[in-house]
């Protein structure tokens, strides 16, 4: 492993933008022999030459070009990387799989906006196993089933009905509700990595033959079509409404636990926030 450091980098892009090792030395706020030394040492730490000098200009070689762009980016992934983790109250985001949080989520972010105006937030869609939470694109998760996995704390905020999806034009489409054993001999998709049904919902002796989906979108167009059927949490009804495609509620299928996920070894400031004001809207409603 070559030693590389930041400020060799920072330095070599000075230089570049700058055009000169004084200027750059002014950019930097050191002096010019200081600039000299580190781009020595950056040159020995690879074995290569970075840049041509002569008395009039500055300018990169074949391989400075490449280095250079690759500096750019390095630093700009460490200002990230920094500014995500100072950034505190400042910015909240909440990942979810399909969903959000329903006919709630408008009224969720309106009311944080007013209660914590200090605290920017952003809901994130990731269809994986932690809404995102274990890939780092989140600080918060809404969860629709248990979380098995011991780096992270979970707590139901709500319940939701169990909806079945279907063709506008399918036989059950005129029910006002179904229930599991109407829908025993049918096609039904399923995502096994985010969703909230599989077949063990029914009967050993009665359930459905099931086919993957890995996409709210994919799972949409295919049970527009008539061949296929989903059941899902009602909070997909109100994300999705998509013509051709009907909601049902299940009557005789357990409700659906609405869960906020967090890290158990860092949770975020406003992970209790969230929490109480999530509560109260499903409570309310």
């Amino acid at each position: 492993m070559h030693d590389v450091e930041l400020r060799q980098l920072r330095c070599l892009v000075a230089i570049v933008d700058e055009g000169t090792f004084t200027d750059a030395a002014i950019a930097l706020g050191v002096s010019q022999a200081a600039v000299s030394r580190t781009l020595a040492s950056l040159e020995r730490a690879l074995g290569v030459r970075l840049l041509r000098r002569t008395s009039r200009e500055v300018s990169p070689t074949g391989t400075g070009l490449r280095v250079v762009a690759h500096a750019r980016r390095v630093l700009a992934e460490v200002e990230g990387l920094v500014r995500d983790a100072t950034s505190g109250h400042a910015r909240l985001r909440i990942g979810y799989a399909w969903s959000a949080l329903g006919r709630h989520t408008l009224a969720f972010q309106r009311s944080w906006r007013v209660q914590h105006p200090e605290t920017d937030l952003h809901l994130v869609r990731v269809n994986s196993a932690t809404a995102g939470l274990a890939e780092g694109a989140c600080d918060l998760a809404v969860m629709r089933r248990p979380l098995d996995d011991r780096r992270f704390e979970s707590a139901i905020v709500g319940l939701e009905r169990r909806l079945c999806a279907m063709a506008a034009d399918d036989p059950l489409a005129g029910r006002r509700s179904v229930r599991l054993a109407d829908l025993s001999g049918r096609t039904l998709l399923v995502d096994r990595r985010t969703g909230t049904t599989t077949a063990d919902l029914w009967p050993v002796d009665a359930r459905p033959a099931t086919e993957d989906t890995h996409d709210v979108d994919d799972w949409l167009a295919a049970i527009s079509t008539g061949r296929r059927i989903g059941v899902t949490a009602e909070s997909t009804a109100n994300q999705y409404s998509r013509p051709g495609v009907v909601y049902r509620p299940v009557r005789d299928a357990e409700p659906i636990a609405v869960r906020l996920a967090w890290w158990r070894d860092d949770p975020h400031p406003a992970a209790q926030a969230v929490m109480e004001l999530l509560t109260s809207l499903y409570r309310t409603h």
